[in-house]
């Protein structure tokens, strides 16, 4: 059943100098209320998926703009409303002023995300779908948008549907029984009950271990530039980025803040963070910079130590590198000797991930592979790989993996069918939250607040 809301209008594509700008109106009548500000074919007797061309006047009659004008019947449209969408010439002034005569009809201004939260209220898509296209949006990296893709296709949603299928089944089964109880008569096979949820117990843990993987891909990989004064962490971040985004010179404590920067490489965003060089200081502005350096290790997805090849060795910088490698844990750390084309030592040549001139160029693309490999290291991804790249995903996943284990405890200890179906129905509500089966406004109003006005 599809609802017919109050119509709402919004500007669906940047403010700005362009070619061409889209006001999209959606809701009961929206097709008629738009037909009272054009001036054309009548557009309440034209075929749905048809496209108009006219202008576009005040309710004096002046002229706003010349226009093409789509218009999508219910339910076949986005939001699965009466929908109409007015082509006009791009520009902050005649697009404002294009929505302001709808508006001016009656129509009430979109909130953020309101399309695409309405496209979920009438079936038209999933909620797991629906915040894919707020990813899609936001995503900085080919990567990203390939997992969106997937999210928006269905893919997870599909997963989610066949656990909860089981569940389903699995509750049943206990159920069943409990009708019966009086009867003394078995449905429950306990063997194929416990089969089943050890299958989905193993698939949501395969779905979870992707998580990582799924948070770099979305987020991009915080990638920390670290060494001492000189050592080329401007230069290497100007060099990756192919631009003067961090001011280079040979005065040591030039950098003084950390400097931020995206970059991208074979898919994957880097969100690359030079910072102050490492080093007792008694100016406050850098000692505040160095500090600073310390809280971006502290939250870095890679760490990038640069060591100046063009220096000797002391016993104290080998320290000071050897101290950040055990304090990176698990966090992948790569030591990189920087301005190769004048090293004056090369004694430690085997400490090296490797060596490389950002000035000359030399070896960089193999850094730029490096980076990629330790990024992913350990983490299994190809184009095809599903996956959970929402935390609020993660969180019902463990919560429903959690619930399952307790059902299965509950079965090997013998519990009866009403402690296990305690479990199972929890299970099952935490895998409604993902797809939309089982929501709240609170939780509506949290993900569509993300949406840009006019999604």
């Amino acid at each position: 059943m599809i609802t017919q809301k109050a119509p709402i209008a919004a500007i669906a594509t940047p403010v700005g100098e362009g070619g061409i700008a889209v006001i999209r109106v959606s809701g009961k009548g929206a097709i008629q209320i738009v037909n009272e500000a054009f001036q054309g074919k009548d557009l309440g007797s034209q075929h749905t998926h048809t496209v108009h061309f006219g202008k576009i006047v005040t309710q004096k009659g002046f002229p706003v703009d010349e226009v093409l004008v789509t218009i999508f019947k219910s339910p076949k449209s986005y939001t699965g409303e009466e929908t109409v969408e007015i082509s006009c010439h791009g520009g902050v002034l005649v697009t404002q002023s294009v929505l302001e005569t709808m508006l001016a009809l009656g129509i009430q201004p979109a909130e953020p995300g309101e399309f695409t939260e309405r496209a979920f209220l009438n079936g038209k898509l999933d909620l797991d779908q629906a915040e894919a296209v707020a990813d899609l949006i936001h995503a900085k990296s080919k990567k990203a948008v390939d997992a969106a893709h997937q999210q928006l296709e269905g893919r997870l949603g599909e997963h989610i549907k066949n656990f909860r299928q089981q569940i389903i089944d699995a509750t049943a089964m206990v159920e069943l029984e409990l009708d019966f109880i009086e009867e003394d008569v078995e449905f429950a096979n306990k063997e194929q009950l416990q089969k089943l949820l050890e299958e989905v117990e193993s698939e949501i843990n395969r779905l979870l271990e992707t998580y990582e993987t799924g948070r770099l891909v979305k987020d991009g990989v915080k990638t920390v530039l670290m060494g001492r004064p000189n050592a080329g962490k401007s230069t290497l971040l100007n060099t990756l980025v192919g631009s003067d985004r961090a001011i280079v010179t040979e005065i040591a404590g030039t950098t003084r803040d950390t400097i931020d920067a995206d970059w991208s490489y074979d898919g994957l965003l880097f969100k690359l963070i030079d910072t102050a060089g490492l080093r007792e200081t008694t100016d406050v502005v850098e000692a505040e910079g160095v500090k600073r350096s310390q809280k971006a290790f502290e939250r870095a997805n890679l760490v990038i130590y640069l060591k100046d090849l063009s220096k000797p060795f002391d016993e104290e910088e080998r320290k000071e590198i050897a101290a950040f490698q055990q304090k990176s844990g698990e966090t992948p750390f790569i030591l990189i000797g920087t301005k190769a084309d004048i090293e004056a030592d090369k004694e430690w040549r085997t400490e090296f991930d490797l060596k490389i001139s950002a000035v000359e160029g030399e070896k960089i693309n193999d850094l730029k592979q490096l980076l990629k490999d330790r990024a992913l290291e350990n983490k299994h991804y190809d184009a095809s790989s599903l996956l959970v790249t929402s935390s609020r995903h993660r969180d019902a996943l463990q919560k429903t993996q959690e619930h399952v284990q307790a059902a299965l405890k509950g079965l090997n200890m013998n519990m009866t069918g009403d402690f296990l179906s305690i479990d199972l129905r929890a299970a099952l509500k935490e895998l409604g939250t993902i797809t939309g089966e089982i929501t709240t406004e609170d939780l509506l109003d949290s993900i569509f607040s993300r949406f840009c006005i006019g999604k």
